[in-house]
């Protein structure tokens, strides 16, 4: 019998306040971007909090990215994080995250016939921006595949990212990170709103999309609840999402780069979105993220303390895992509050029993994105004829499959 064992987020509140006494700001990282926007890689401003930490499984893959004065529009904002997996998926992620906004930019700044007028029932800002962000998502995957300097055959990487103006904002989703609104409800309490959907493989429509290009969605024995796109005739590579930039050995197997773009009109009881990988999201809820977020007094923290947290809690869940890289973008609606919530130890607790973890206990990185990346190349795509890449695990798996037969809603 496994001992009963509950662990809570002690006295958050105060330590966050100790934390935040003692740790230092990051150095700002920024540049000048297309048409003058401010962008920046690392750092804070009055609206802006954001971070990244290398987790336990080697490089840091995650990428993240903010651009002030997007496009050359005043107080308009573009704020995106990337996820890479695979041997290369930091390389992947920080060539998106350097080249994506600035293409976006520039097609704004062109007149394209498609993008004119109103697209079905979109509204007028989304339609006149949704052309431009599918292209420029589907010109950066190309050029990806081009560039002989990015090994991307299986590498790749997600994107979640937001364009502000007012009161309008835009949401573009590859992937499976994820984009979480702060807003309140009638009795002015704080509450999640999910803005993205995790598209994962065995989503209905995207299962539909990947086992009619003849790709395969499957799971494996020791991980039942997560699956993955195999190749039609190889278990090879077993990536844990339904689109992304790169990983061309499945683009022809039902991957696409083509984001899912949606539009939110924001009120005044909106007050800031989360940006961030999967790294927190599988450790935290939506509404503990925003409540440790709301709780924050130097909002230029937000992001770290919220980083802090999740390691905390992986470290509580999962002591055997390793904990996984962590980026966050926090953009913030209004000028700072007083006080925007409550403490964090009133409304958080997490509660650890060794007997309801189980067999769902991960003893090592079960939610690796890709699995094995041994995929022989074509003649034609292969720089010396024809390789073979080393495997993405971390050590060697039981590669025994279970293919999916029916998944439900």
């Amino acid at each position: 019998m496994g001992q009963c064992c509950s662990c809570h987020i002690q006295s958050y509140h105060v330590e966050n306040r100790e934390e935040e006494r003692e740790v230092k700001h990051e150095e700002d990282i920024t540049f000048r971007g297309h048409a003058g926007a401010h962008v920046r890689l690392q750092g804070s401003s009055k609206f802006v909090s954001m971070y990244t930490q290398q987790g336990k499984k080697g490089t840091n893959q995650d990428a993240m990215t903010v651009w002030e004065n997007f496009s050359g529009a005043k107080d308009t904002f573009f704020c995106a994080v990337f996820d890479g997996h695979g041997p290369s998926g930091h390389k992947v992620a920080r060539y998106i995250r350097d080249v994506l906004p600035a293409k976006i930019s520039m097609l704004n700044n062109k007149s394209y016939a498609n993008a004119e007028g109103k697209i079905g029932n979109d509204h007028p800002f989304l339609s006149s921006w949704k052309y431009k962000i599918i292209k420029s998502f589907e010109e950066m995957d190309d050029e990806l595949e081009g560039d002989a300097s990015i090994e991307s055959y299986c590498s790749g990487t997600t994107s979640v990212s937001i364009l502000r103006k007012g009161e309008h904002l835009i949401i573009s989703n590859l992937g499976d990170s994820r984009a979480v609104l702060c807003t309140r409800d009638d009795k002015d309490q704080l509450i999640s709103e999910q803005l993205t959907v995790d598209l994962k493989p065995n989503l209905p429509r995207e299962m539909e999309r990947i086992k009619s290009c003849q790709g395969r969605v499957l799971a494996m024995d020791k991980e039942p609840n997560v699956y993955r796109i195999w190749m039609p005739d190889e278990d090879c590579p077993g990536l844990a999402m339904a689109r992304a930039f790169g990983d061309f050995c499945l683009k022809d197997f039902g991957l696409i780069s083509t984001p899912e773009v949606t539009y939110k009109k924001l009120t005044q009881r909106d007050e800031f979105v989360v940006l961030a990988t999967d790294g927190i999201w599988d450790v935290l809820s939506n509404n503990e993220v925003v409540r440790i977020v709301a709780s924050v007094k130097k909002r230029s923290l937000a992001a770290k303390l919220l980083v802090d947290q999740a390691v905390r809690v992986w470290r509580y869940k999962y002591p055997c895992a390793k904990i996984d890289d962590c980026a966050v973008v926090c953009l913030f609606f209004k000028h700072p509050r007083p006080l925007l919530t409550k403490s964090i130890s009133e409304v958080t607790e997490i509660s650890l029993n060794h007997t309801e973890l189980g067999a769902n206990a991960r003893t090592d990185d079960g939610l690796d994105t890709v699995l094995n990346c041994k995929v022989e190349e074509s003649p034609e795509n292969a720089p010396n004829g024809g390789v073979q890449l080393d495997s993405a695990t971390h050590r060697p798996r039981k590669r025994t499959v279970k293919k999916v037969d029916q998944v439900g809603d």
